[in-house]
């Protein structure tokens, strides 16, 4: 059985605490796209941790971590993440990565950030972690996969020269910078290779076996369906797809086998980043949900910028919903809200004098007004409850009329950042 854990917005929905606690009944965890570009935040019996690059199954013992062919492979800082959870005493992990993955090169970060300092006012918000840069050279067909690192040393010398002639005019003419050297980065190649070998393994066969022997297996998604190339508030979203979909891809597997589709959205919206967010809230309210949101207010795992942050938008989660597939929902961060007397909903758009339920291209959504339907709120702390008709009146009100504006039943509630805090409604 595969499920998927992925995101209905534009990522740091919690989808790494939901994939934390899964992974303790699962067998398998795999990360399929993505690189060390955003964070999950997961709180356990270990102490609090922002995973970037590893998959959130990496604190349970008996879990197979693996690294997908579609993730961009950072291995620096794959071996500093792994160094990082042992050194805070979690038990070393069991963890694979695919031979066909590519690596993530440091002239990918270099690049990613001289174009956002070019672009200046009119930048993408990038984390300038190399990704697009990265993601642009695997579809060129000039990236370098795991895979090549132990094959014809002449062959990849040679490449590494192409790839000096096709970047050094970028480097040199546009971002006015000193040039790549073939040697350098052949000998940085080798350098991975010492650091990356014990890990490394053919994941899709391994998961082809998997899968013949009834095997659990999460897919862990990074960012949300907002923030999808096709499907997302392009241009401002990021270069791999973190679409259910794409998890097939990203892993290896058929996609006939992923059986279930937890899409994990947040009681409130928060974003990092430019582009359009139609329920985005502003000035002392604004400053208030960031303070008291996430477990340790919104700001990004990754990059420590504070999160925009907004009311819970119904149409783009509905949307995200269906894009990604969605079999069920999980609701996070719902005790945030406790200190509200009432609570916005943006249940609609405004475009041009016209109300639109349905989630628009960017070009309509940058000019929508949220329309918003408020409800009341609950005026206390709900950490601690375990059982759903324990909850207020007005915090199921609430669940229940995000559910109905989804029309995706909502099986799980969070209610606090540890692994355990969670109301279960199957």
């Amino acid at each position: 059985m595969i499920k998927a854990i992925v995101g209905a917005n534009w990522g740091d929905e919690g989808k790494g605490k939901i994939t934390d606690m899964l992974a303790q009944e699962s067998d398998i965890v795999i990360r399929f796209q993505g690189g060390s570009n955003a964070g999950h935040t997961i709180i356990n019996n270990y102490g609090r941790f922002a995973m970037h690059l590893l998959p959130s199954g990496v604190f349970s013992q008996h879990t197979v971590n693996i690294i997908g062919n579609g993730v961009a492979l950072n291995i620096p800082y794959f071996i500093k993440e792994l160094n990082s959870l042992t050194e805070q005493g979690v038990p070393k992990p069991n963890i694979m990565v695919s031979d066909r993955a590519q690596i993530l090169m440091p002239y990918h970060v270099a690049l990613d950030t001289y174009e956002e300092e070019r672009l200046a006012g009119k930048s993408f918000g990038s984390t300038r972690s190399g990704i697009a840069p990265f993601y642009s050279d695997k579809y060129a067909k000039i990236g370098f996969q795991v895979s090549e690192l132990f094959g014809d040393m002449d062959e990849l010398k040679e490449k590494c020269e192409r790839i000096c002639t096709l970047k050094n005019v970028m480097l040199v003419h546009l971002y006015h910078k000193d040039p790549l050297n073939a040697d350098e980065i052949f000998n940085t190649l080798m350098e991975y290779k010492e650091m990356i070998a014990p890990y490394v393994a053919d994941t899709g066969l391994y998961l082809h076996q998997a899968i013949k022997e009834g095997k659990k297996i999460l897919l862990e998604g990074q960012l949300g369906t907002l923030k999808d190339p096709d499907h997302g508030i392009y241009p401002m979203v990021t270069s791999s797809s973190p679409l259910a979909a794409y998890g097939a891809i990203g892993a290896g597997i058929p996609p006939y086998e992923i059986n279930e589709i937890t899409t994990v959205a947040k009681a409130y919206s928060s974003a990092v980043g430019a582009g359009a967010f139609v329920s985005e809230i502003f000035g002392d309210e604004a400053d208030e949900l960031r303070r008291r949101g996430g477990d340790k207010g919104e700001f990004g795992a990754t990059t420590g910028r504070p999160r925009r942050v907004g009311w819970f938008d119904a149409v783009a989660s509905r949307y995200g919903c269906r894009i990604q597939g969605s079999t069920e929902v999980a609701l996070t961060v719902l005790d945030v809200l406790g200190y509200l007397d009432e609570i916005p909903i943006c249940v609609g758009y405004e475009i041009d004098g016209e109300v639109v339920k349905d989630f628009p291209v960017t070009y309509k959504l940058e000019k929508a007004k949220p329309v918003l339907k408020t409800l009341p709120g609950w005026k206390c702390d709900i950490r601690g409850i375990k059982k759903y008709e324990d909850l207020p009146a007005e915090c199921r009100n609430y669940i229940e009329t995000i559910e109905a504006e989804l029309g995706v039943p909502v099986t799980m509630v969070s209610n606090g950042p540890g692994r355990d805090e969670i109301i279960m409604r199957k």
